[in-house]
């Protein structure tokens, strides 16, 4: 095992684990500060740390005006103020366990969003482990009779959360679209975006009396819990979780997402709300689709990987006779003008 994957790992399930530990944290606030201000709050701080860091590490090169900065705008709206206000509003009318569930579809998520945005359809693979992860979810969400959704539909929460998953899948996947921008660098800048919308939301539907703004005292009673959802849920989670990514890969890193629902339930269990039977075949059934779909598509492109092996050294192996125009062109005889095989 290479040395930089237990500090991976552990940052991996640091990230999972605080996530996990986010929805329940957050709906006890409400109380006192409401889902949107809430938000406006975590990252308006937390896009504070994320420039401080980014500064540090990569200084001014790094706030540079360019073309790109409007879509990193746009995907951090999607991704910060999407996501984070459409699952903490959507928390109001719907429990912590049920959302976590439905966040950890977020790997199934990812591969019908690429089909929106590059026309690659999902594998037969795909299409199967997801309905069975819907079936998982609709038997939280109906208390263990599926049926019960199918009859009833989403309740406006459920459906907040899963849009809200939805957004911050675009947002992630996004990022392919910057490759020559650090992890730190897309995250600090987009979040920033991102918070500047949710303040300014945050603010136009107090001056309209929809909220109420937060005093001093309600921000002190929930001291802890902004804590949490600052540096626990947002700070220190994302950096672990570009780090994870980075040296686990996509493919490793996405199947820790599967511990998020596993931390919520428990503790809101430890909190005296344990699950029934039917919650428990629910959740069970999501996540063995999530893991399978991992394991199976990893050993379908390993076999991929070792037909395209074979191949290649059939090709290379056998006698070929090679133009005079292959020759003067300069190709090879193997690979065609543009580098591919």
């Amino acid at each position: 095992m290479s040395s930089s994957r237990p500090p991976a790992l552990l940052a991996a399930t640091v990230t999972t684990l605080s996530w996990g530990g986010m929805f329940v944290v957050a709906e006890s606030a409400f109380a006192h500060v409401d889902a949107v201000w809430q938000t406006a709050l975590r990252y308006g701080a937390a896009s504070v740390v994320f420039l401080v860091l980014l500064a540090f590490r990569e200084g001014r090169a790094a706030f540079t005006p360019s073309r790109q900065l409007l879509p990193v705008a746009a995907l951090g709206t999607i991704g910060f103020a999407g996501f984070n206000l459409l699952a903490f509003v959507g928390l109001r009318w719907t429990t912590p366990q049920a959302a976590s569930l439905i966040v950890s579809t977020m790997p199934l998520l990812t591969a019908f969003v690429l089909w929106a945005r590059t026309g690659v359809r999902p594998r037969p693979l795909t299409w199967a482990t997801g309905a069975v992860a819907l079936v998982g979810v609709a038997t939280v969400l109906g208390d263990g009779d599926p049926a019960a959704v199918l009859h009833g539909g989403l309740n406006r929460g459920d459906l907040l959360v899963l849009l809200g998953a939805t957004s911050w899948v675009v947002y992630t996947t996004g990022a392919a679209g910057f490759p020559q921008w650090s992890p730190l660098r897309y995250t600090a800048l987009s979040a920033t975006a991102g918070s500047v919308v949710i303040v300014v939301l945050a603010l136009a539907l107090s001056a309209a009396g929809v909220l109420v703004v937060p005093t001093a005292g309600d921000v002190a009673a929930i001291g802890w819990q902004l804590a949490y959802v600052i540096v626990v849920a947002a700070v220190v989670a994302v950096l672990c979780w570009n780090h994870a990514m980075r040296v686990l890969g996509a493919q490793d890193g996405v199947l820790f997402i599967n511990l998020v629902p596993v931390t919520t339930f428990t503790i809101q269990a430890l909190r005296g709300d344990a699950p029934h039977a039917g919650e428990l075949v629910g959740v069970a059934l999501t996540l063995g689709a999530l893991v399978a779909n991992n394991l199976l598509g990893r050993r379908d492109g390993r076999r991929a990987q070792r037909a395209g092996a074979a191949s290649t050294s059939a090709t290379a192996s056998s006698p070929r006779r090679t133009s005079a125009n292959e020759v003067d062109s300069g190709d090879s005889p193997i690979l065609s003008p543009s580098g591919s095989r």
